[in-house]
């Protein structure tokens, strides 16, 4: 199936004039094997990351951040694993601003380390209980080690969005100074909305030369926005997480992202085929289910009920959706409900290959009717055939 018909052809023309406008450059950076294992109750194992990481770099992420490999001998372990997949993707590792954590890196083989460090005032009052100059010459040093030693690296503000810009700034020039690749604004405790992101994104775009990350947490439920908001000002490097798994409320979802960046932006370059698989791969591991009605995997992202609505998609898909489920892997269901209309109910039928007149028709529907409203429920694919079947063995 071509690109085109899985989703508008209208959409995709006009944005097209717009990403080339905005001249949008985007990475994905995955972090579920490291932020999105840090949701209270989860942990992987090294198979199931090791898996997780596979299935991404088939979808065409360009960076996953394996772990934290300083946390343990066993995460150090799975950290190396994956680093010698030999996958497409670049493996990255999460460091604090020391040396330790640097090594510790280095015999990981990973490809870039990302360093990390809060200078809000309540992080180095509350956390650190130090001041902001004593931190950042720890990290420029970490970050100076890191580089001799052939790594790339990513400087990351820790709660950049609660930091005064004008010392986020500082910072990231100083890392700029010593080479590293990317600098990193997090969003650690989900406080921007679309409007602050991209002016904060902006800021740092217009006095830095390096390659810009966005992470963002969804305390606010504002997470994916965020994230395309940031792309639109300048942002580089995304953050994301398989089914938006990650501390609190979670991160920005990785399958969120790249079907906004497809349908909104006209980008095409990622395998969307694996992402509802990979969403129930995760949710296995992590033994967290998507909300039912989550975009793009949530179980009923491409399930109908309203008779109106069944009938129109039975004509043309397109009437209610946006992209078909194709493109993401899914599957359309079209469910017998206390909504469903006579229109709608032998559409149904029709597509599951049946035919009854229009007494055994009847009967079904008012069948279907007395489930749905007395017992407040849908019918089922395969309770729906049974009652035919039953009809029509009256019937003979």
């Amino acid at each position: 199936m071509q690109n085109d018909e899985l989703y508008p052809e209208y959409c995709r023309n006009k944005l097209m004039d717009f990403v080339k406008k905005r001249d949008i450059k985007i990475e994905i950076c995955d972090v579920t094997l490291r932020d999105g294992e840090q949701t209270p109750g989860v942990a992987f194992s090294k198979e199931q990351k090791m898996s997780i990481a596979r299935h991404l770099d088939e979808i065409g992420i360009e960076v996953i951040e394996a772990g934290f490999p300083v946390v343990s001998e066993s995460e150090k372990e799975i950290v190396k694993s994956i680093a010698q997949m030999n996958l497409d993707a670049k493996i990255c590792c999460l460091c604090r601003s020391t040396q330790k954590d640097v090594e510790t890196a280095l015999d990981c083989d990973v490809d870039i380390v990302s360093v990390f460090l809060a200078m809000s005032d309540l992080h180095l009052k509350y956390k650190y209980h130090k001041d902001l100059n004593e931190m950042l010459s720890v990290a420029m040093d970490a970050i100076e080690y890191a580089k001799d030693h052939g790594l790339g690296v990513r400087f990351a503000a820790e709660d950049a969005t609660r930091t005064p810009i004008d010392r986020l700034i500082s910072a990231f020039k100083q890392a700029e100074e010593r080479k590293v690749d990317y600098v990193s604004i997090a969003d650690t405790v989900g406080i921007l909305n679309p409007s602050t992101a991209k002016y904060l994104t902006n800021q740092i775009y217009k006095a830095v030369n390096t390659k810009i990350c966005i992470h963002c947490h969804d305390d606010l439920g504002m997470a994916v926005a965020n994230t395309l908001a940031a792309a639109e000002a300048g942002a580089y490097q995304l953050h994301t997480t398989v089914n938006g798994i990650g501390e609190r409320a979670g991160n920005a979802a990785l399958e969120e992202v790249l079907v906004g960046l497809r349908v909104q932006y006209g980008i095409e370059r990622y395998n969307l085929k694996g992402l509802v698989d990979l969403s129930k791969e995760v949710a296995c591991y992590s033994k967290i289910t998507p909300a039912i009605n989550k975009a793009v995997v949530g179980e009923n992202a491409f399930s109908h009920e309203s008779g109106i609505h069944v009938a129109a998609i039975l004509e043309n898909p397109r009437t209610y959706e946006l992209f078909l489920p194709e493109m993401v892997g899914g599957q359309r269901n079209l469910i017998v409900g206390k909504h469903t209309g006579t229109k709608a109910l032998a559409g149904i039928i029709k597509n599951m290959g049946y035919e009854l007149d229009e007494e055994d028709f009847n009967l079904l529907f008012d069948q279907v009717k007395m489930i749905t409203e007395k017992e407040q429920r849908s019918v089922n694919r395969d309770e729906l055939e049974t009652l035919m079947m039953n009809i029509l063995e009256i019937s003979d």
